[in-house]
């Protein structure tokens, strides 16, 4: 013993850091660990998570479910109206918002904001109170975009006469929809219902809409992932940052319609508003995402995540292997860049469909590819590409088609494992814009952000007892 303590020292601490730097500070040399137990420390969801790691019928179910993924082939389509695209709306009174489901009652003040504007778009009310007494009497159902193969950033907001997006899967045919973006400043999807964004919306229909449904019969269809592909070559991470993805979508837009003879102020006006937004792709990039995401959905005994959603008060993810169910936890907080005037007392929680992104390989999994972006959500470039690095420990693979230029042209890491994300303790990053937690105000900030733990917890624990049984859900 007393020859052992004659040695210098040499610890391995496991741990807390403050147990290696009282080592360190007496001369000791200390590799530190960062570990911490899995699955937030619960032990029945420890147990849970033991059960699925490296078990056969997972395993081949998760090789299933990515390969579908990596083979989808999203392309736009064409363009119509949501009571067209999708039927449940031509039949109800229907609105559809972001994240999982929600009561009207727990909504934050962004979504009931964008819902009331959507109400008085449609015509189905003269103000607020009526809107309010139409909702909680049944008339007006209002259910997530998601359960209806369709995303919408922030807010989220598709009524039926707003004009979509219409994304299908050449590998099998499944489509997928997204709602047109809408600009800066007062728009809907932050919760704004002025006359100036019920004229705007107007407008959507009545012209946008038809001249890009135009535009897009004259192209016959528009493949995205070659598109996004040359994005994130170009510094672009197609949730944030789209001002390349935006350029891209014009030079293939524009001569279709000048090619449909469409009216010239029309053409004009379409073409001012489309260039003067750089973040007009991002509903297309949101839908070829859902496009791909739905193709891994619905593999039996599959721990890889095909949803990620926010509603401004709960995170929500799915897995391929648990069907349509939700697993639900608080949003986290986004860290980032404030405007001037604005803190984090002002800010909603995290908010929006956008982070199916993410759950695709891209936006903050692709933040290698634009360092940029940290100059909008805050960090050093050095953080994006570590991001981007880190996110390879809780996926399943790369996709080879989206690769990145700042790490050696690697395939961005996609297919969360939810296991994986139990297992190391490694949240999923997004990238993501701030919304006031007032209906109206905007936009006041953006950062980073990850998906709270309890959600994988929960994801994983209702897995294992799926794949104990061997009866796919």
């Amino acid at each position: 013993m007393n020859t052992l303590f004659n040695q210098p020292l040499k610890v391995v601490n496991v741990g807390l850091q403050s147990f290696a730097s009282n080592i360190q500070k007496v001369g000791g040399e200390v590799i530190a660990l960062s570990w911490q137990p899995p699955a937030l420390g619960n032990i029945d969801a420890g147990h849970d998570l033991a059960s699925l790691l490296h078990h056969p019928l997972v395993e081949h179910a998760n090789q299933i479910a990515m390969a579908r993924y990596l083979s989808a082939q999203p392309a736009l389509v064409d363009v119509m109206p949501a009571s067209e695209a999708i039927p449940e709306m031509a039949h109800r009174k229907l609105i559809l918002h972001s994240g999982p489901p929600i009561r009207w009652e727990n909504m934050c003040g962004p979504v009931k904001g964008a819902i009331v504007g959507a109400m008085l778009f449609e015509g189905w009310a003269s103000g607020h109170e009526e809107v309010e007494g139409q909702i909680l009497a049944g008339e007006v159902a209002l259910e997530p975009c998601h359960h209806h193969h369709a995303v919408g950033p922030m807010a989220g907001i598709i009524s039926p006469s707003m004009p979509l997006w219409v994304i299908e899967n050449k590998t099998n045919g499944q489509r997928a929809f997204s709602n047109f973006n809408e600009g800066l400043g007062k728009v809907l999807r932050f919760g704004a219902n002025n006359e100036e964004v019920l004229e705007r919306l107007c407008w959507m229909r009545d012209e946008l809409g038809p001249a890009l449904k135009a535009a897009v019969r004259h192209l016959g269809e528009l493949e995205l992932k070659p598109l996004i592909a040359q994005a994130l070559h170009m510094g672009d991470e197609v949730h944030n940052r789209n001002a390349a993805a935006t350029g891209l979508l014009i030079k293939r837009l524009l001569p279709a319609l000048l090619a449909c003879n469409l009216p010239g102020t029309s053409v004009q006006k379409v073409v001012a508003f489309i260039t003067s937004n750089d973040h007009f792709f991002l509903n297309l990039s949101m839908a070829a995402c859902k496009a791909m995401m739905d193709a891994a959905a619905g593999v039996p005994f599959s721990s890889m995540v095909t949803v990620m959603a926010r509603n401004g008060v709960n995170f929500g993810i799915r897995l391929s292997g648990t069907g349509e169910q939700w697993f639900q936890a608080p949003a986290n907080a986004v860290k980032g860049l404030f405007f001037p005037g604005y803190g984090v007392d002002d800010a909603a929680a995290d908010l929006g469909d956008s982070a199916i992104t993410e759950t695709a390989g891209v936006g903050g999994f692709a933040m290698a590819s634009s360092p940029a972006i940290v100059k909008f959500v805050g960090g050093t470039p050095a953080d994006a590409t570590n991001n981007s690095r880190r996110m390879q420990s809780i996926t399943l693979g790369g996709n080879p088609a989206f690769t990145l230029p700042a790490l050696n042209f690697a395939p961005t890491a996609a297919g969360i494992d939810a296991r994986k994300v139990a297992d190391r303790g490694i949240l999923p990053v997004i990238n993501t814009g701030i919304a006031h937690k007032q209906a109206g105000i905007g936009q006041i900030g953006a950062g980073i952000t990850t998906a709270p733990m309890p959600c994988f917890v929960e994801a994983i624990s209702t897995l294992a007892q799926i794949v104990a049984k061997g009866e796919p859900q």
